[in-house]
């Protein structure tokens, strides 16, 4: 019997999505507001799930608070009140880091995590950029 556990977090950053390849014009056809020079901001929400057996010992499948200090951690104490593509070199793309878009945020969070869990578990993220927005990732590719 697999069972799972979930624990929410938030974290607040800035980012921009361009493409430094691209001139201007295309850009902002691609990413619109996006694309503002100037950055612009997300209040973010994680959703962390974590799927496996109960351990007949503690009765978890994991420790929430485990998690939670896991997600502290290595997500929101890295990337709260930041901006993802000045401060981060896995999103400043001039340094060969990725756009950060939320398809990519979520990736990058997964594996931040994914280390630190017995590989038993299934970790899959649900990351909303706004209330409307959002994205799921599990780690297959």
């Amino acid at each position: 019997m697999a069972i799972t556990v979930a624990k929410r977090v938030t974290f607040n950053s800035a980012h921009r999505l361009y493409n430094p390849h691209w001139d201007n014009e295309t850009n902002d056809r691609i990413f619109g507001l996006c694309n503002n020079p100037s950055f612009h901001g997300h209040n973010y929400d994680l959703i962390i799930k974590v799927k496996g057996p109960i351990d007949p010992i503690t009765g978890f499948v994991v420790d929430v608070k485990e998690l939670k200090e896991l997600a502290e951690k290595y997500i929101c104490h890295k990337y709260d009140h930041t901006n993802l593509n000045l401060d981060h070199p896995e999103f400043n793309q001039e340094q060969g880091g990725v756009n950060p878009t939320v398809e990519n945020i979520a990736k990058v969070c997964y594996d931040a995590l994914r280390p630190h869990l017995p590989k038993h578990l299934k970790l899959s993220l649900v990351l909303y950029e706004t209330p409307r927005n959002f994205v799921e990732y599990d780690g297959e590719e």
